[in-house]
């Protein structure tokens, strides 16, 4: 399973069969890569898509980038097999498993109790792999803080916008709406991510071409406490990387805090510019000094 501090700020998505595009995948600059059994292929494409993912995994070291796959929903016919033969095959090099369209914890609990199953067959001895849910319904959204507790498999909740506009019947797109189209849901989301010690993972942005929308999609997710975002297109990594790492002044400020905490004695008052600082200063600027020591910013 993936250290806390594991970087995931971009995560870069490809359908599961296609081989020609995990080259350039793989010489990005993406934390993660997902291969994708679910909307990127026509249900004709799943089955013969397993093998074809399974071939990827063999084909290649993946020890510089985290490795998902993304199943289709627990309410098809496909995603059981999509656990047990990739698994089976290739789970001690997979990281994470996407779960689609979560709908409630039980969702999550049948994936895990499946995992579980299926490792203890192969005598897996690389931990287990990790879950990410993804919240794109109604339904899924009015249990998010259930989800979010399901199961310690969880490392993260990722929203998806495009299925959510459709769960909800949203009938005008954010041009038209006067405010931030998406805030309640990325607001819960993050909430409840938060609540569960989860990373929060935004959605992909659909146009690669609309670079202004991007960053203003990127710069509003960090700013409700988003960790990452799914990318769907290589031009998008440097955005998602840049904006959520720390600026070289918050990763300065957050070292500072870090030693005046630690090197305070133990019955003194750790502070920084006049302010006190506490247990949970301290824990924040801890994971802002690890991100912005993976991303080279100290």
């Amino acid at each position: 399973m993936l250290n806390e501090n594991t970087l995931r700020r971009s995560q870069l998505g490809i359908p599961g069969n296609e081989s020609r595009l995990v080259g350039e995948a793989m010489g990005s600059a993406a934390d993660e890569i997902f291969l994708d059994l679910e909307d990127s292929l026509a249900p004709g494409e799943k089955q013969s898509a397993r093998s074809e993912l399974i071939d990827i995994v063999e084909a290649h070291s993946w020890t510089d980038n985290v490795l998902s796959y993304r199943i289709n929903g627990t309410d098809t016919r496909w995603w059981y097999n999509d656990i047990i033969e990739v698994v089976e095959a290739v789970g001690e090099t997979i990281d994470t498993l996407i779960v689609p369209k979560v709908s409630g914890p039980a969702d999550i609990q049948t994936v895990a109790t499946l995992l579980s199953s299926v490792e203890t067959n192969m005598g897996a001895d690389s931990g287990p792999i990790g879950l990410s849910a993804q919240i794109e319904t109604a339904e899924g959204m009015d249990s998010i803080t259930e989800i979010a507790h399901a199961s310690e498999r969880l490392q993260a909740l990722i929203f998806g916008p495009a299925d959510y506009a459709a769960s909800i019947g949203a009938s005008h797109g954010a041009a038209e709406y006067p405010g931030h189209y998406w805030h309640y849901p990325l607001s819960r989301v993050s909430q409840a991510a938060a609540s569960a010690g989860l990373l929060a993972i935004g959605g992909p942005h659909t146009d690669p071409h609309d670079s202004q929308g991007f960053q203003e999609a990127c710069t509003a997710e960090s700013a409700l406490g988003y960790d990452g975002k799914i990318v769907i297109h290589p031009d998008q990594i440097e955005t998602v990387n840049r904006v959520f790492s720390p600026t070289p002044e918050e990763a300065d400020r957050a070292r500072r805090i870090v030693d005046n905490y630690e090197s305070t004695a133990s019955n003194d008052v750790a502070a920084i510019d006049g302010k006190i600082i506490d247990q949970e200063m301290y824990q924040m600027a801890k994971r802002i000094v690890s991100k912005a020591e993976q991303s080279n910013q100290l």
